[in-house]
């Protein structure tokens, strides 16, 4: 059948559309993943009331922790991960490869993670001067060990200077240093607790907004809000916001400081992705990556920002799943 220039406009135009369709049928996650989309993850309009709308997530939290990433420049990658691995003694974990050329290397701490991912993705920022005080954003993981000494040797075995501790006056000894990226990392020795920090990572959020921040991770996350805390030594007081191991320090040290939103974020492990999609529709929460899947890995997925811009991530695993088969 010969075509005429009619039935070839046609057809060229049906398939700029399918070409446009599948275009809008993938997205890129802030860590590198191709996923796909569709209207089949969602809940109806509807489907979901008032109440569940406007309540928290935090009955769907299927992880005592939550995970925490940390991106950086790719080229830092062997230096960070001798940082984290040997200098901090976190357990190495299995790495996932995201694409061909995108590597999330994972380290243990208790039930969750520090996801260390090589390559600053997409539009974020970063900005690390200045150090926790310098700017708004997640600018601080706490560690904890019960032995100083320990420590010290570990970060001279691994290439770096030994950290300085301070005696607090409730008998806690404290350091400050920084990752091979610039990234602070606040080191406790305290009695009864795990090497390794197994029991658990503190996360620092400088804020611009502590009402706004409070009530995103209380009201909307669900987080256990506990009592405000001085913090001397670092010179702010701490909104303490926990899920079991993991807990977020909300604090601010001044106006108009520049965002970093890129050089960490936060993953929560779930029962229900779509409801915190809907959630976040319903209540008008900042969208980074829409609703996705990627059904190599059982995963579902949507990525929120807190009102500073910092990942929220939430992520739903099946039963085919590495973190429901165990395989971290």
């Amino acid at each position: 059948m010969k075509l005429t220039a009619t039935m070839v406009t046609a057809i060229s135009g049906i398939a700029l559309a399918a070409c446009a369709a599948n275009a809008q049928d993938t997205v890129t996650t802030p860590e590198g993943a191709v996923m796909q989309t569709g209207g089949d993850l969602a809940y109806a309009p509807g489907e979901l009331t008032e109440e569940q709308l406007n309540g928290t997530m935090r009955a769907e939290f299927r992880q005592n922790s939550m995970n925490v990433f940390r991106r950086f420049p790719r080229e830092l990658t062997e230096e960070m991960v001798n940082f984290y691995v040997n200098a901090l003694h976190l357990r190495s974990l299995n790495p996932i490869q995201l694409t061909a050329t995108q590597q999330m290397i994972l380290t243990g701490v208790g039930s969750g993670q520090v996801k260390l991912s090589a390559g600053q993705q997409g539009n974020r920022l970063y900005n690390l001067k200045g150090g926790y005080a310098g700017g708004t954003g997640i600018r601080f993981f706490v560690l904890s060990y019960p032995d100083a000494d320990v420590v010290s040797e570990r970060f001279v075995e691994a290439g770096y200077d030994a950290p300085e501790f301070i005696q607090r006056d409730d008998g806690i000894q404290q350091a400050l240093v920084k990752d091979p990226a610039g990234f602070d990392i606040v080191i406790l020795i305290r009695e009864g607790v795990q090497d390794g920090s197994e029991d658990g990572i503190g996360v620092g959020i400088q804020v611009s907004d502590l009402e706004a921040s409070r009530s995103f991770y209380r009201d909307f996350v669900g987080l256990d809000e506990m009592q405000p805390f001085n913090a001397p030594i670092m010179g702010t007081t701490f909104y303490p916001y926990r899920h079991e191991e993991t807990s977020i320090l909300l604090y601010k040290m001044g106006d108009d400081l520049p965002a970093d939103n890129g050089s960490a974020g936060i993953q929560y492990v779930v029962g229900d992705a779509p409801l915190a999609a809907a959630m976040a529709e319903h209540r008008g929460v900042a969208v980074e990556t829409p609703l996705n899947k990627l059904s190599g890995f059982d995963l579902i997925t949507v990525w929120l920002n807190d009102p500073d811009g910092v990942t929220n991530y939430f992520a739903q695993v099946g039963p085919s799943s590495r973190t429901a088969r165990g395989e971290n």
